[in-house]
């Protein structure tokens, strides 16, 4: 009887083993991918409770959350173009991956990879909820939730030896919640120059895989497998901080140099000067100031009736591209009446200086720009300089937001004690720049400007007119020996109307911002609730950099 029971067994083995081989082989060679249907969508007035509690995770964002606004007439516009746009991110699909397909040609016997079909179907994706973040940066940040339960037809087809092997994608469902970035605003079309998208929190993704024929997804394990691996791939490279940097203006256009230095300039002293006045002598001064800023020239001190005058006077101008901007020099005579008489001039290109050198320059001056004129044979003396070009600190220059944050984060947990106290002491530049106001209002008048006081200096913004939330978004910039660790800036909102008389000016509002966060953080930028004021805010943006 075992004998028996020992030879059935053989038997049946050896003819179940060529079946199913066999039958492997069929399903390999014949196995054809499923026509993609159509779902079957039923109205929610037709569900029971039960199904109702299902989706209750899937109710739109605008329901429930009243900040997210429901953005009907967005998805009208996706849905009308949708045809349009399969067409081109299949297009894109398809010539991104032929390069990557093409790298895998060759080997593991693999003659071709290529789609067979490839399609992301009838049903467009839908924004869920739509959320727009107020910041204080120059930036506009948008907060979509998109889902998409589509019914794409990806067929993708692996040759290998003589075998044919067809991959199909079926049933993809993808949840996610980006947030964009349009930075920074700048005033060309389209307004903005950079497009940041980073996620949230980590992506739902739920798809079919078969594989000859079978679910591979429906293996026990594989699933779970393949879930995890995509989730953590995604989330290494867009999940925030993280982000995908999409460039859409060239840099050039839209660039906005900001201070990477400080110019120490040295007035020496001139030789031979020209003879302006009747008495045979001048008196002579110097203005001094980069090409491309905005920031009045400086000026030094008149000697008088001196033909050979020695100033040592030091000035700090700000630098804002050391390749390209040119320090002019120019000498007067400075007289009581009428215009002062210029006695020459002359430049020296900043890309001549090596970083934190001195060095000194003789000059002859000229009468114009026009160096090359032939006309121009007249001695007007020579003057005497010493420049220093001081760059700003690479950590100090970093670009602004969140990477700003985050470093700013890790230098106050991880730097030495030393750099510390190098913080904490030492020249730099502190940058007051006055975006605007909000809800400022006057008993007779809104003419809003801002006046900042800080160390006996005195600046003022443009006036605007008629408006209770003006906008200025000028900058401010003050020179200092070392940081300003206890000191207070005053920021006041005056109004002012044309013509002499009572209440011409009034003060709508003021401000006291002691600048020791400033100094240990590195910027500050929020808006403040203005003193003497019901309802005003003030947004400042300070800056300190360190040289």
């Amino acid at each position: 009887m075992a004998f028996l029971s020992t030879l059935t067994g053989i038997i049946g083995f050896g003819m179940g083993v060529p079946f199913g081989l066999l039958l492997g082989f069929y399903f390999f060679i014949y196995s054809k991918p499923k026509f993609v249907q159509e779902p079957i969508t039923r109205r929610v007035s037709q569900l029971d409770n039960t199904a109702l509690l299902n989706l209750l995770h899937d109710i739109p964002l605008w329901v429930k959350c009243p900040d997210y606004e429901r953005v009907d007439w967005l998805n009208k516009i996706i849905a009308d173009m949708w045809p349009y746009l399969n067409k081109a991110i299949c297009a894109s699909i398809r010539s991104m991956t032929e390069p990557m397909f093409a790298e895998y040609v060759g080997m593991f016997q693999i003659k071709t990879i290529a789609f067979e079909n490839l399609s992301l179907g009838t049903i467009p994706p839908d924004i869920y909820g739509f959320k727009i973040c107020e910041t204080n940066e120059n930036e506009l940040v948008l907060e979509p939730e998109v889902r998409w339960a589509g019914n794409p037809n990806i067929v993708l087809v692996v040759k290998v030896l003589t075998f044919r092997i067809t991959i199909q994608v079926v049933d993809m469902q993808i949840l996610v919640a980006p947030r964009v970035t349009l930075k920074p605003l700048v005033p060309t079309i389209p307004c903005f120059a950079n497009v940041s998208v980073s996620l949230l929190k980590r992506p739902e993704i739920d798809f079919g895989l078969n594989v000859l024929g079978g679910d591979l997804m429906s293996i026990p394990g594989v699933y779970h497998i393949i879930q995890r691996t995509i989730k953590m791939q995604i989330a290494s490279l867009y999940l925030w901080p993280q982000s995908l940097e999409i460039p859409i203006l060239d840099p050039s256009t839209v660039a906005i140099n900001k201070p990477v230095g400080i110019l120490h300039v040295k007035v020496v002293r001139a030789h031979k000067l020209l003879k302006m006045d009747f008495l045979g002598t001048s008196d002579p001064y110097e203005k001094l100031n980069l090409t491309g800023g905005s920031l009045p020239a400086k000026k030094t001190s008149t000697k008088k009736r001196n033909l050979n005058p020695v100033w040592n006077e030091k000035f700090k101008l700000v630098v804002k591209d050391p390749e390209s901007q040119v320090l002019q020099l120019e000498v007067f005579d400075w007289d009581k009446v009428g215009t002062h008489d210029r006695l020459g001039m002359q430049f020296v290109p900043l890309k001549l200086l090596t970083a934190n050198e001195t060095k000194e320059f003789k000059l002859d001056l000229l009468k114009h720009t026009f160096i090359a004129d032939p006309y121009d044979k007249k001695p007007r003396g020579n003057i005497v300089i010493e420049l220093t070009y001081a760059p700003f600190r690479e950590e100090s220059i970093k670009v602004d937001g969140i990477g700003d944050v985050l470093s700013r984060k890790e230098s106050s947990l991880d730097r030495p004690s030393e750099n510390n106290s190098e913080v904490l002491s030492g020249a730099g530049l502190l940058s007051v720049t006055v975006q605007g106001a909000e809800d400022v209002e006057g008993l007779r008048h809104n003419n809003p400007y801002a006046v900042i006081r800080f160390r006996g200096d005195k600046k003022k913004t443009k006036k605007i007119k008629k408006t209770r939330h003006p906008l200025w978004n000028e900058e401010f910039q003050f020179m200092l020996e070392e940081p300003p660790l206890n000191d207070t800036i005053r920021i006041q909102v005056m109004s002012r109307r044309k013509g002499i008389g009572f209440h011409s000016k009034e003060c709508l509002g003021k401000l006291d911002i002691n600048l020791t966060d400033v100094v240990h953080n590195g910027r500050i930028n929020t808006k403040y609730h203005l003193m003497n004021s019901k309802n005003g805010k003030i947004h400042v943006d300070i800056k300190w950099t360190i040289v």
